[in-house]
């Protein structure tokens, strides 16, 4: 059997994002993410260069994952936060590889940051391309959006006890019908 690099990439990769996502920076082990992943250290080492760097990496992947996924538009505004909160529903993980980057990083900068910006630039640009009308105007419509969005998955307990809803699922339900009409006022004024 031979081996396979791009597989023990791929391996590697899965097995960070979930002991990021658990564990943050500070608390991952390389040792947990090579015996999960069933690769040893030095490939690690050899493909990401290090922990920091593979958690950059994690981080910017998984924000890749969901700017390709969603497009947040403004004659579409509402149905684009909708898109946005199911992703975040179906991959909790990048709220929490976002809230240890935080805490870890006390607002430094974080590995990754230009290309993550410009990345940010171009939804920027493509906001104000949409009829959104200057760029600052769109910064502020993009990180509310964002913001409307992943707090609903960033602080489940404070959900639970705002909402006064046993039933997860049926909260989420809610909470997503409010953002989507939230957006649907934002466009509007947009």
């Amino acid at each position: 059997m031979s081996y396979d690099a791009e597989d023990t990439r791929r391996r590697i990769f899965e097995a960070a994002t979930a002991e990021f996502a658990a564990y943050g920076l500070a608390g991952a082990r390389i040792d947990r993410i090579a015996t999960s992943a069933e690769a040893n250290k030095q490939a690690i080492y050899l493909y990401f260069g290090g922990k920091e760097k593979l958690f950059g990496a994690v981080v910017r992947a998984k924000l890749d994952e969901i700017c390709h996924a969603v497009e947040i538009v403004p004659s579409s505004l509402p149905e684009s936060v909708g898109q946005l909160f199911d992703w975040y529903q179906e991959h909790p993980e990048l709220v929490r590889l976002l809230l240890w980057e935080a805490l870890e990083s006390g607002g430094e900068r974080v590995e990754g940051e230009e290309e993550r910006r410009e990345t940010y630039e171009g939804h920027t640009a493509a906001l104000v391309a949409g009829g959104v009308e200057s760029r600052t105007a769109a910064q502020d419509l993009l990180f509310t959006v964002l913001g409307l969005v992943a707090w609903n998955f960033s602080v489940p307990q404070l959900r639970r006890l705002v909402l006064d809803e046993p039933d997860a699922a049926k909260s989420l339900a809610r909470r997503r019908a409010t953002v989507v009409d939230l957006a649907r006022l934002i466009a509007e004024r947009a």
